[in-house]
């Protein structure tokens, strides 16, 4: 089974025209996958390209438009291309030997104040003049001269220098929840079968969060919210931990024992994908909300919305029920990240479908515009008065 693409490593690849950029990631995947048109600039979206970079493991490539774009186009093109480093875990740097240019400079800059780690790569060497100097000012484990063409070591230099700045969070990657309860415990994991649920299947943070259980030799226990009940009468001991759908937080709060631990999905996805103490902070912004407050919510995923969607009919319902105040909400799905100067608070949805960067770089920008920033989990049981127990778990692990 290929690895689920929001756990991969994200390698976004930049660099002006005709420097080489594509050519270098079409010799590193081993494919052509750069973009091909009889007309120059006309596309102007990312491509992706998932693949097996060993001893990394599973990473994707996002291959971006180059950075001097002079196209019709070339607005869009930037665009997006700028939109990807918030997405991505690592940076690679493409240049010819003429070095470092503004454009170059700037997104190096970029990727220092979102504390992204990045690598510079310094193609084109074999053609540049003999009496040129190729020595660039940086780490040496952040750099490396090549040539597309000529170099049959590129592959492997590549590697080596990718694997020495590899973030921290990626390597030693944080479980789900199985450092939160002991091997062989009990865990129940409440899984309503609702509208929200696809037909046949469970939805991603279930299923992952069960995977991490057993993985950590755990037993688990999975049963509606209309079978909760049953199941703890069934239990010799208590379980050491029950972990609910958000939407059924209310209902499986009032059937689970005080002093059985409980929390969400979300909640658990909150501390894989992002900062779960930051989104506390931001849950218990929702009771300074006023009138006319702009909220925002960001699902990471695009689907159509169903009469009871969470983030577009539940949350707003729970956030004006909670405050009694007239709020302005405004829903954003997929990448799409507006500009939230203006906005009072922020409500990010569990993130299954994305990776931990985007989150964070999420979480970077609005602290630096002072937006309190939360997630759906949170949020919810800050709105049902359940928030302590919700996080209960975490503070005594």
């Amino acid at each position: 089974m290929k690895s689920l693409k929001s756990m991969r490593l994200h390698i976004g690849v930049f660099g002006r025209t005709n420097v080489g950029k594509s050519s270098l990631l079409n010799k590193i995947t081993n494919q052509e996958i750069s973009i091909v048109s009889d007309i120059a600039g006309t596309t102007t979206d990312v491509v992706e390209k998932s693949m097996e970079l060993l001893p990394v493991g599973p990473v994707t490539f996002l291959d971006t438009a180059g950075l001097d774009d002079e196209t019709e186009l070339s607005e869009q093109r930037i665009e997006k291309t700028m939109k990807v480093v918030n997405r991505i875990d690592v940076a690679v740097v493409v240049c010819d030997f003429n070095g470092l240019g503004k454009f170059e400079n700037d997104l190096i800059e970029k990727f220092k104040e979102l504390k992204i780690p990045y690598l510079i790569v310094v193609n084109k060497c074999d053609l540049a003049p003999k009496n040129s100097s190729l020595t660039l000012n940086s780490e040496p484990a952040n750099i490396i001269y090549t040539s597309v063409k000529t170099d049959d070591r590129l592959i492997f230099k590549f590697k080596e220098a990718l694997v020495k700045l590899l973030p921290e969070d990626f390597v030693n990657s944080p479980k789900i929840v199985g450092d939160l309860v002991p091997p062989k415990s009990t865990v129940i994991l409440v899984i309503p079968i609702d509208k929200e649920a696809p037909k046949g299947r469970i939805i991603l943070p279930q299923v992952q969060t069960l995977r991490d259980l057993l993985d950590n030799n755990c037993l688990s226990y999975v049963v509606k919210e209309s079978e909760l009940k049953d199941a703890l009468d069934n239990l010799k001991t208590p379980p050491a931990l029950v972990v609910t759908d958000s939407q059924a937080f209310k209902k499986v709060s009032e059937i689970v024992p005080e002093n059985v631990p409980l929390t969400s999905f979300s909640i658990l996805f909150a501390r894989l994908k992002g900062d779960l103490d930051e989104f506390v902070n931001g849950a218990r912004a929702i009771g300074n909300l006023k009138d006319g407050d702009m909220v925002l919510i960001l699902e990471s995923c695009t689907h159509h919305a169903i009469e009871d969607d969470i983030g577009r009919v539940k949350i707003p319902n729970l956030l004006r029920k909670k405050t009694g105040k007239n709020l302005v909400i405004h829903n954003y799905a997929g990448h799409d990240f507006p500009d939230i100067k203006d906005y009072k608070l922020i409500i990010h949805c569990g993130a299954c479908m994305t990776n931990r960067r985007e989150v964070l770089s999420r979480v970077l920008i609005a602290n630096q515009n002072n937006v309190p920033i939360t997630n759906y989990g949170v949020a919810i049981s800050y709105c049902l008065g359940i928030l302590p127990r919700a996080i209960k778990i975490f503070t005594e692990n």
